[in-house]
């Protein structure tokens, strides 16, 4: 199978870095683009220290792994942070950071890898999106804004690239990562997985399978589209957020 060239940013942990595991385990040349290398020996693939948010940056490090590599066949935008509190107490600060990279750091990696993927005529662009982008979630409106976004960056470039380059989201819901764990108390966390029909937060692991699978000749008739790895949360009308239990009463 042809080793493929995949640039992943943010995969220093969580999702990112267990993606980047998947795909290096695939036989793949993994880049990880994060301002921290990864913790441990964690490490799959290269780690080049990246801030998405510097659009020249993060071009100019596209076009060395182009030119080191010969191609850059698929490129996730995984790099993401969030906040939780109310809308009232959001500061223009801290929002702008947010968006700037949510949102443009999407825009920077996927603008930057799609001008090599449409001159060689193939690649594959991904980006982590959230259940957050479909539904509304209390205390994080500023991040629902930018998955909501990035869905839609999703669909439209999958119109201007195609047939040529695919793009596509995967969404997952309540994923155990570093984040979470830092924003979630145990309490919450319990509480957070009752109301979740599969009954717990999903593995990272089991998201970077979603990418993988998105990225494989499997998925090429898949673009514009998100894929939602979420445990059936959205098949109760985001009941995890609305007060219901599964297997038991209403609480």
């Amino acid at each position: 199978m042809h080793k493929r060239t995949v640039v992943v940013t943010g995969a220093s942990s969580g999702i990112g870095l267990a993606t980047a595991q998947r795909f290096a385990s695939a036989g793949d040349q993994v880049v990880n683009f994060d301002l921290r290398p990864p913790a441990g020996d964690g490490c799959a693939g290269e780690w080049v220290e990246v801030d998405v948010t510097d659009w020249a940056a993060v071009a100019a490090a596209v076009d060395r792994v182009a030119e080191t590599y010969g191609t850059v066949d698929v490129a996730i935008a995984n790099a993401g942070i969030s906040l939780r509190r109310t809308f009232l107490e959001m500061t223009e600060k801290d929002v702008r950071a947010l968006l700037d990279i949510n949102l443009m750091g999407v825009i920077a990696l996927w603008q930057a890898a799609a001008r090599h993927m449409v001159a060689a005529r193939s690649g594959v662009l991904l980006a982590t999106a959230s259940t957050n982008g479909t539904a509304g979630y209390p205390y994080y409106a500023d991040y629902n804004a930018s998955k909501a976004a990035v869905l839609a960056l999703a669909r439209t470039l999958a119109l201007e690239l195609s047939p040529h380059v695919r793009t596509a989201c995967v969404s997952p819901g309540y994923v155990m990562t570093p984040m979470q764990r830092a924003e979630y108390t145990d309490e919450m966390l319990a509480e957070v997985n009752a109301r979740i029909p599969a009954g717990r937060h999903a593995d990272p692991a089991e998201i970077a399978e979603a990418f993988h699978f998105l990225a494989s000749p499997q998925a090429r008739f898949i673009t514009g589209q998100q894929l939602i790895v979420d445990g059936g949360e959205l098949a109760g009308g985001t009941a995890s957020s609305h007060g219901v239990v599964f297997g038991g009463q209403d609480q």
